[in-house]
Protein backbone atom coordinates (compact mmCIF):
# COMPACT_ATOMS: atom_id res chain seq x y z
CA UNK A 1 0.00 0.00 0.00
CA UNK A 2 1.35 3.61 -0.84
CA UNK A 3 2.01 6.00 2.20
CA UNK A 4 -0.46 8.21 0.26
CA UNK A 5 -3.44 6.04 0.02
CA UNK A 6 -2.70 4.85 3.73
CA UNK A 7 -2.71 8.85 4.53
CA UNK A 8 -5.77 9.00 2.62
CA UNK A 9 -7.56 6.42 4.83
CA UNK A 10 -6.07 7.23 7.98
CA UNK A 11 -7.01 10.73 7.56
CA UNK A 12 -10.78 9.63 7.05
CA UNK A 13 -10.76 7.00 9.98
CA UNK A 14 -10.13 10.09 12.38
CA UNK A 15 -12.32 12.17 10.85
CA UNK A 16 -15.11 9.63 10.82
CA UNK A 17 -14.24 7.71 14.06
CA UNK A 18 -12.03 10.11 16.39
CA UNK A 19 -10.48 8.96 19.43
CA UNK A 20 -9.48 12.09 20.90
CA UNK A 21 -13.19 14.30 20.54
CA UNK A 22 -14.61 15.26 23.90
CA UNK A 23 -13.95 17.25 27.05
CA UNK A 24 -11.55 17.27 30.10
CA UNK A 25 -13.56 18.22 33.10
CA UNK A 26 -10.70 20.26 34.68
CA UNK A 27 -7.87 20.56 31.67
CA UNK A 28 -5.16 22.17 32.44
CA UNK A 29 -4.75 24.33 28.89
CA UNK A 30 -7.20 25.27 26.37
CA UNK A 31 -6.31 26.51 23.11
CA UNK A 32 -8.82 27.64 20.36
CA UNK A 33 -8.04 27.87 16.65
CA UNK A 34 -10.06 29.82 14.49
CA UNK A 35 -10.07 30.26 10.52
CA UNK A 36 -12.31 32.41 9.42
CA UNK A 37 -11.79 32.02 5.49
CA UNK A 38 -13.25 28.38 5.60
CA UNK A 39 -15.04 27.80 9.10
CA UNK A 40 -12.72 25.71 11.48
CA UNK A 41 -13.39 26.34 14.89
CA UNK A 42 -11.21 24.34 16.84
CA UNK A 43 -10.54 23.86 20.89
CA UNK A 44 -8.33 21.84 22.07
CA UNK A 45 -8.34 20.99 26.09
CA UNK A 46 -4.57 19.34 27.39
CA UNK A 47 -4.84 17.34 30.66
CA UNK A 48 -1.04 18.34 32.42
CA UNK A 49 0.67 16.20 35.38
CA UNK A 50 4.26 16.80 36.00
CA UNK A 51 4.88 18.79 33.10
CA UNK A 52 3.72 16.02 30.68
CA UNK A 53 0.89 15.59 28.64
CA UNK A 54 -1.20 12.93 29.94
CA UNK A 55 -4.75 13.74 27.86
CA UNK A 56 -5.48 16.03 24.56
CA UNK A 57 -8.78 16.14 23.51
CA UNK A 58 -10.54 18.72 21.34
CA UNK A 59 -14.20 19.71 20.22
CA UNK A 60 -15.15 21.99 17.22
CA UNK A 61 -16.17 22.17 14.02
CA UNK A 62 -14.60 22.03 10.15
CA UNK A 63 -14.33 20.69 7.26
CA UNK A 64 -12.82 16.45 7.53
CA UNK A 65 -9.26 17.47 6.91
CA UNK A 66 -9.14 19.78 9.93
CA UNK A 67 -10.82 17.53 12.43
CA UNK A 68 -8.58 14.54 11.50
CA UNK A 69 -5.46 16.50 11.46
CA UNK A 70 -6.22 17.53 14.89
CA UNK A 71 -7.16 13.95 16.32
CA UNK A 72 -4.42 13.38 15.45
CA UNK A 73 -2.47 16.15 16.58
CA UNK A 74 -3.44 14.66 20.00
CA UNK A 75 -1.76 11.21 19.11
CA UNK A 76 1.51 13.43 18.69
CA UNK A 77 1.46 15.12 21.74
CA UNK A 78 0.22 12.64 24.39
CA UNK A 79 3.40 11.76 25.92
CA UNK A 80 5.24 14.49 25.27
CA UNK A 81 6.56 17.73 27.63
CA UNK A 82 4.34 20.52 28.32
CA UNK A 83 6.58 22.87 26.31
CA UNK A 84 7.12 20.97 23.09
CA UNK A 85 3.29 19.50 22.95
CA UNK A 86 2.29 23.65 23.51
CA UNK A 87 5.10 24.34 20.34
CA UNK A 88 3.37 21.51 18.30
CA UNK A 89 0.06 22.68 19.19
CA UNK A 90 0.48 26.23 18.64
CA UNK A 91 2.03 25.31 15.21
CA UNK A 92 -0.93 22.95 14.59
CA UNK A 93 -3.43 26.71 15.38
CA UNK A 94 -1.50 28.44 13.39
CA UNK A 95 -1.94 26.16 10.84
CA UNK A 96 -5.87 26.08 11.26
CA UNK A 97 -5.41 30.41 11.05
CA UNK A 98 -3.80 29.65 7.85
CA UNK A 99 -0.73 31.47 9.37
CA UNK A 100 2.07 29.06 9.93
CA UNK A 101 5.38 29.43 8.27
CA UNK A 102 6.77 26.97 5.37
CA UNK A 103 9.27 25.99 7.93
CA UNK A 104 6.53 24.84 10.66
CA UNK A 105 4.50 23.54 8.05
CA UNK A 106 7.67 21.00 6.94
CA UNK A 107 7.87 20.53 10.85
CA UNK A 108 4.58 18.59 11.19
CA UNK A 109 4.60 16.96 7.85
CA UNK A 110 8.32 15.64 8.67
CA UNK A 111 6.31 14.79 12.39
CA UNK A 112 3.40 13.22 10.43
CA UNK A 113 5.51 11.15 7.68
CA UNK A 114 7.09 9.77 10.80
CA UNK A 115 3.64 8.91 12.47
CA UNK A 116 2.49 7.06 9.12
CA UNK A 117 5.70 4.95 8.73
CA UNK A 118 5.30 3.75 11.66
CA UNK A 119 1.62 2.49 10.93
CA UNK A 120 2.41 1.76 7.34
CA UNK A 121 4.80 -0.49 8.98
CA UNK A 122 2.64 -1.62 11.78
CA UNK A 123 -0.23 -2.72 9.52
CA UNK A 124 2.35 -4.19 7.23
CA UNK A 125 3.35 -6.76 10.05
CA UNK A 126 -0.32 -7.27 10.63
CA UNK A 127 -0.95 -8.29 7.38
CA UNK A 128 1.63 -10.29 7.35
CA UNK A 129 0.42 -11.96 10.74
CA UNK A 130 -2.63 -12.73 9.28
CA UNK A 131 -1.26 -14.29 6.29
CA UNK A 132 0.40 -16.55 8.32
CA UNK A 133 -2.41 -18.09 10.16
CA UNK A 134 -4.42 -18.35 7.18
Amino acid sequence: MELKQLYGEILNEHNLNPLHRGEIQNPSLELRGVNPSCGDNIFLQLDVQDGVIRNAVFKGSGCAVSQASVDMMCDLVIGKPKEEALRLAGIFMNMIKGSASEQEIEEIQTMMLAFLSDVDENHIRSEEHTSELQ
